[in-house]
């Protein structure tokens, strides 16, 4: 049998008891919920491509984001807890919020964890709606290698489309401090040095275009090496190919990691920027 994104999965066996309290509390509601299925799946597969939703409360009709958590392709889990404060955050701002885990290199290689990325994707597009969202109004995000990701499969149309996801379902992707060159992760698996750089076909900057989803392209004045001028860059490259739906924030007074732990605050400015974005292209709560 060949191995499927989930669809199969009921919500409601998450639903009842102490897990629902999550939709009112700041926790997830849903833990650990499986996003592929299948008798193909190893071990590693099944233990690392499990999701948390975070829902917000008495809402209908609400935006999802999937939010990809950080760590170099390498590390890194939904579990973190900057990741579950900036979950639990905006989901009271009226968010569902999906936050997957993802194999991880070496024990898995490029392209893999683009898969499990969009088959995380693909997880909500099918089953959001079973809990109040609206699965056609789907934002894809997160930090550093979770940034990395979001840019892969919203830039590189093959990832969703081989995933079931159409493109129309995506209204907008909002990376956070993310490589837009080929990821070093992906260099190393090839041999490559760290600073290295390519820009092939693991390299959402190679797939710029006019037509992609809207996009808030966000990072950080005190950023990692280069890290500000990757993003400054995929910006210019993306006006330049005549895409006027891209955005580029440069928070000013945040590090790396600052930059994605800070929008768990109220008062912060990526934060702000993305209600916003998301209230411009369609998020706003029914």
């Amino acid at each position: 049998m060949r191995t499927t994104l989930g669809r199969a999965i009921p919500l409601l066996i998450l639903a009842c008891g102490p897990a629902a309290a999550g939709e009112a509390s700041g926790r997830a509601a849903l833990v650990n919920v499986p996003y592929k299925t299948g008798d193909t799946l190893d071990a590693y597969e099944k233990e690392r491509c499990v999701l948390d939703v975070y829902l917000p409360a008495d809402r209908r009709g609400f935006a999802t984001l999937v939010w990809f958590h950080g760590g170099g392709l390498t590390g890194g889990s939904k579990d973190g807890p900057n990741t579950r404060k900036v979950a639990a955050g905006l989901a009271a701002e009226g968010l569902g919020v999906v936050v997957p885990n993802y194999r991880l290199s070496p024990k898995a290689l490029y392209p893999a964890y683009i898969r499990d990325a969009a088959a995380a994707v693909a997880w909500a597009h099918a089953h959001i709606a079973e809990r109040g969202g609206d699965a056609n109004r789907l934002f894809v995000g997160g930090h550093s290698a979770g940034g990395y990701l979001t840019l892969m499969v919203g830039l590189d149309a093959r990832y969703l489309r081989e995933a079931g996801v159409p493109e129309t379902a995506i209204a907008g992707l909002i990376p956070v401090s993310g490589q837009t060159m080929t990821h070093n992760t992906v260099r190393a698996e090839r041999g490559l040095g760290r600073f290295e750089v390519t820009a092939d076909e693991a390299a959402p900057v190679r797939w710029a275009r006019k037509d992609t989803p809207p996009l808030l392209v966000i990072w950080a004045d005190k950023d990692m090496a280069a890290r500000a001028e990757e993003n400054a860059y995929l910006v210019a490259i993306l006006k330049g190919a005549g895409n006027a739906h891209v955005t580029g924030l440069c928070v000013a007074g945040r590090d790396h990691g600052s930059v994605a732990d800070r929008i768990a605050d109220a008062g912060d400015p990526a934060r702000r920027a993305i209600l916003e974005f998301v209230r411009a292209n369609g998020g706003g709560a029914h």
